[in-house]
């Protein structure tokens, strides 16, 4: 059992050469890919240190992501709960709503760098598609973006958004048709395309560079949080959480506190249950397996096959997560725990009435569990990443329930 105080070094040796997070992670890809995956490799390595490439994405955070986006205290919904003072890291206040840009932007570049003339993702909730694409338009590349036809009409503002700024939305017809199909399209869609095109992975997860890539755009996230949390109230927050589907907004939340005497808290989505297909909880109720490239944990069957998933939050309905959060759980560094879609909107409603933000159904998986210690804590502490805004989910929410009484009235009665 790992402790902060073995973290020190810890970006140094993570993931190793091969792409490794201890047992999980690699690079198991089909014979012709692997020499494509090699030239990002390569490539990342050769400019992730070079002050050109450096500099000129933090003037790309700067003036055009609005970077840094602030630490925000939530008073009264503190005081609701009691003594445990509840924080938010606002990253739906940047560009495009969401964390993704952060990595987005960094890939873009990274495609400039290999003289690529498209970028090629898949996208859940949309988030990722809206940032990748506004990322092909800043950097003046073609863009496809893979989502599966039942997150196409429960994201219907995103999917338009992506379709403005230039993409073309390939909607992901087979299985579920959600964000497990969504991956599958795109990369075989990449596999036709790889000399001219780059995938941008939208999370986390996937073959070796792409956890770790996207770790480091992301850790922008927890570097700057725990300078602003210091700056406003001169210690570190007792505990650190986000919410976790494939782990991007979380891993680059959790790196900057690892080796911080912090708790770290990975929220997963328990959807309507804890039967098979009920839910997306991968931490509590998957087993090592393979699956888009990577080992990690993963929702399977007998035979190793995935199993269906489900979660209110289309960015989270995912059947694995990222290496690196497989590898931090098994050492217990982070702690992951699950929360239920009606624990999920009640935060999206309770943050929305009391401090007038609508929150993502993703990050509001986060601010339930946040909810949850606050009330059982008599001081201290809890830092929310609140990873994107609800512009995204307030038709779908609306007419599934309303302005939201009836989960108001129940925590009050609580």
């Amino acid at each position: 059992m790992k402790t902060y105080r073995d973290f020190d070094n810890y970006l140094k040796n993570f993931p190793d050469e091969k792409g490794y997070f201890g047992e999980y992670g690699g690079m198991i890809l089909p014979p012709e890919l692997v020499p494509a995956f090699k030239e990002i490799t390569q490539a990342y390595q050769k400019i992730c240190n070079n002050a050109r490439f450096i500099n000129e994405l933090r003037r790309i955070r700067k003036e055009f992501q609005g970077r840094p986006t602030p630490v925000y205290h939530c008073e009264r919904l503190s005081s609701l709960l009691g003594k445990c003072q509840i924080y938010l890291k606002r990253e739906d206040l940047n560009h495009t709503g969401a964390h993704k840009l952060n990595h987005c932007m960094g890939e873009g570049l990274l495609a400039k760098f290999l003289d690529k003339k498209k970028l090629i993702a898949e996208t859940g909730a949309g988030q990722h598609g809206v940032a990748l694409a506004t990322a092909a338009a800043y950097f003046g590349l073609a863009c496809d973006i893979y989502m599966g036809e039942v997150d196409i009409k429960k994201q219907h503002p995103n999917v338009i958004r992506m379709k403005m700024l230039g993409a073309n939305v390939i909607p992901a017809t087979h299985g579920l048709k959600t964000l497990k199909e969504a991956v599958d399209a795109a990369f075989e869609g990449y596999l036709k395309e790889y000399e001219d095109a780059i995938y941008c992975i939208g999370s986390a997860v996937g073959p070796h560079p792409f956890p770790m890539i996207v770790r480091d755009f992301q850790s922008v996230v927890g570097i700057e949080a725990k300078e602003q949390f210091k700056e406003m109230t001169g210690n570190l927050p007792d505990v650190v959480c986000a919410a976790v589907g494939g782990g991007s907004n979380a891993i680059g939340m959790f790196e900057a506190f690892l080796s911080e005497p912090v708790d770290i808290v990975g929220v997963e989505p328990l959807g309507k249950g804890e039967g098979v297909g009920e839910h997306a909880a991968s931490m509590k109720f998957g087993k090592k397996g393979v699956l888009h490239g990577f080992e990690s944990i993963l929702l399977q069957d007998e035979n190793g096959e995935p199993l269906p998933v489900y979660s209110i939050a289309s960015g989270l309905d995912y059947p694995s997560v990222g290496p690196e959060h497989a590898y931090l759980r098994q050492c217990g560094r982070v702690k992951y725990e699950a929360v239920n879609d009606d624990e999920a909107m009640q935060a999206f409603f309770l943050l929305s009435r009391y401090e007038g933000i609508i929150p993502a159904i993703e990050s509001s998986h986060a601010l339930a569990y946040a909810i949850k210690h606050a009330r059982n804590q008599n001081s201290g502490s809890i830092l929310v990443n609140l990873s994107g805004r609800g512009d995204k989910d307030i038709d779908y929410v609306y007419e599934k329930y309303g302005t939201g009484e009836q989960f108001l009235k129940e925590f009050i009665n609580k």
